[in-house]
């Protein structure tokens, strides 16, 4: 079992709770993390770009797949087709997203980067992240 944070824009976390938290896209360069390494019984944690929020958590459900329907937006001609079905979703309303300054500096994950540029690791599209990250996040996200 692996964990894993997916950094997403408001617009596209809203699209991914219109789907009924059931499955998530990402983007192309994210190929053989989602189609080699992403594993049923993964961990998923939403961190939410501009608000600097975590959103929600998930349980990856299905191995990856290609899928180019358009649901997720971002730059002309990324169209997300690297997917997972996802179960036990728990997508919170904004009001009760954690921002990333409440937990974020006491993640392991973020000690790669120097103290002060800490928001660093949040750039990008999915990272792996340690297990105890992603407790300390479902803990904060049961918390709300």
């Amino acid at each position: 079992m692996a964990s894993w944070m997916a950094v997403t824009s408001t617009d596209n976390f809203e699209r991914t709770r219109a789907l009924g938290g059931e499955m998530q896209g990402f983007k192309t360069r994210q190929r053989k993390n989602v189609m080699e390494r992403m594993e049923p019984g993964d961990r998923l944690v939403w961190y939410i770009t501009k608000v600097q929020a975590f959103g929600g958590t998930a349980t990856v459900a299905s191995k990856g797949f290609e899928d180019h329907e358009l649901i997720w937006r971002s730059k002309p001609g990324e169209d997300y087709a690297w997917r997972v079905k996802l179960r036990d979703a728990v997508l919170r309303d904004e009001e009760e997203w954690v921002p990333s300054h409440v937990v974020g500096p006491g993640l392991e994950y973020v000690q790669k980067w120097p103290a002060e540029h800490w928001k660093l690791a949040f750039q990008g599209n999915l990272h792996q992240i340690p297990d105890v990250d992603y407790d300390t996040l479902a803990a904060a996200l049961d918390g709300k």
